[in-house]
C-alpha cells in the first residue's frame, strides 16, 4: 500500500465533496460545504490549499477559477484509514474489534444478522 497523506477529519469532509463531484471548482466546494457546515469560505479555501500541499488534491486554473481533482482514491484512503484505526485501537486484531462491538451492544440484531450473512459469503453490502 502506498504512503497516503495524513488527512484531518475536517479535510476528510472536503475530500468527500471533491470525490463525489470532481472536477469541482473552489466556489462549488464552498457552496456545498457552507450548506452543511458552519465553516467560512476562507476556512474551506484554506483546507483546499492544505490538501493540495499534502498531495491529496491537484488544482488547475481554468479561466479565473481553480478546479480540484483528487490524487488519492476514496477507496484507497478508506482502506488505509481503516487499517490505521484497527492497528491503533485493537492491535490490528479484527476479531477484538468485532467482539467489542458485540459485547458492548453496539450492534443491532439486524446488523449482527447482516454481519453473519457477509461472513457466510451471502452479504450484499456495497459500502
Amino acid at each position: 500500500m502506498k504512503k497516503l497523506p495524513q488527512i484531518s477529519e475536517a479535510e476528510y469532509e472536503v475530500m468527500k465533496i471533491v470525490w463525489a463531484n470532481a472536477p469541482i471548482s473552489t466556489s462549488q466546494v464552498v457552496e456545498k460545504l457552507t450548506a452543511v457546515s458552519s465553516w467560512s469560505p476562507k476556512t474551506i479555501q484554506t483546507m483546499l490549499l492544505r490538501l493540495v500541499k499534502k498531495g491529496a488534491l491537484a488544482n488547475e486554473k481554468e479561466g479565473r477559477v481553480f478546479v480540484y481533482t483528487p490524487l488519492v482514491e476514496e477507496e484507497e484512503y478508506r482502506a488505509s484509514a481503516s487499517h490505521k484505526f484497527l492497528d491503533r485501537f485493537y492491535g490490528g486484531n479484527l476479531n477484538s474489534m468485532v467482539l467489542n462491538f458485540v459485547k458492548e451492544d453496539q450492534l443491532s440484531p439486524q446488523e449482527i444478522e447482516e454481519l453473519k450473512a457477509i461472513l457466510d459469503g451471502k452479504g450484499t453490502r456495497d459500502d
